[in-house]
């Protein structure tokens, strides 16, 4: 469900569940990163590290951008997220295809509004899928990537983050820290496409309702995976 496989134009069919897949990844290796807890990183990387610190909820937007190996705009998205930590978390994608990722603390829904399908993992098992993931482990997780500070670029702070498993879908995971935590993120995947995401009216520590997230599926979807 979450590989991430090219992002072509939206066509019925393989090419329309190829973008889902790829909008999910994307948002779950995020979600991962900012519900992480406090890890022992160099002082290079001390903007990350208080950022996960000093962050337990917050909402916001972004908007999405995915360019191919030639760099040239194969898809833009938009929507709103919310977390709360430990476990918890709610992507709203409003376009170009509507979809909603919650995350309850044990399990990962994922419901496709155009197909009337959805999808359940738990949660370490879909967290687990995304590069990005493993920084949301403990400091043994974090030895499976190289960081780096890369200094300033654009008005944010850059670190990097390079998978050392030759095998990993991810080429390189880019994050850039501003004066109010984490404002953009790059990703580059094995096929040398390009996803950009930033941030906006981000809210730190804000009182989120506990139903935000919870997820039941709408009545005559198809519910695939394990929702025991």
């Amino acid at each position: 469900m979450f590989s991430l496989t090219p992002i072509p134009n939206p066509s019925p069919g393989g090419g329309r569940g190829r973008c889902t897949r790829a909008f999910g990844l994307v948002a779950l290796a995020l979600t991962a990163l900012l519900l992480a807890p406090r890890l022992a990183l160099a002082t290079s990387l001390d903007r990350l590290a208080e950022f996960i610190a000093s962050t337990q909820t917050a909402t916001g937007e972004f908007d999405q951008k995915v360019f191919d190996r030639n760099k040239k705009l194969v898809q833009e998205s938009h929507g709103a997220l919310a977390f709360s930590r430990p476990g918890k978390f709610r992507w709203t994608y409003a376009k170009p295809y509507p979809q909603l990722l919650v995350g309850d603390g044990s399990r990962v829904w994922v419901f496709d509004e155009d197909l009337n399908q959805v999808t359940v993992k738990k949660l370490d098992q879909a967290l687990g899928s995304t590069p990005a993931a493993l920084l949301a482990g403990n400091n043994e997780a974090v030895k499976a990537f190289k960081l780096t500070d890369k200094g300033s670029r654009d008005g944010l702070e850059w670190l990097d983050a390079t998978p050392r498993n030759p095998d990993s879908n991810f080429s390189r995971i880019s994050m850039g820290f501003g004066f109010s935590g984490i404002e953009a993120m790059e990703l580059v995947d094995s096929f040398g496409q390009t996803t950009m995401l930033k941030f906006s009216a981000f809210h730190r520590n804000p009182q989120i309702d506990p139903a935000t997230f919870r997820f039941t599926p709408p009545k005559g979807a198809d519910v695939l995976g394990d929702t025991k």
